[in-house]
């Protein structure tokens, strides 16, 4: 599992966020994905890091700005943090 961090700007509301969340969820196959307008961006947890380019054009068709990504390690939950 990796998780990836993608700079988003332009989302205003809840509603930008939900757009952007819908648009990723639709076109990659991914455990979660949350945008957070405060912090320009949404945090995608998939099985393997999703393709740059295609993201980029999925977060442009929404019409808000792509700053990059990142990739990292997801970090997996386990009862009372122990596993």
């Amino acid at each position: 599992m990796v998780k990836q961090i993608v700079k988003i700007n332009g989302m205003m509301c809840p509603m930008c966020e939900a757009h952007v969340n819908d648009a990723i969820r639709s076109s990659f196959k991914v455990e979660s994905v949350k945008a957070d307008r405060t912090k320009a961006q949404a945090e995608i947890v998939s099985e393997a890091a999703l393709d740059a380019d295609k993201l980029k054009s999925v977060v442009e068709a929404t019409g808000y700005e792509f700053g990059g990504v990142t990739v990292e390690p997801a970090k997996k939950k386990g009862f009372l943090g122990l596993f």
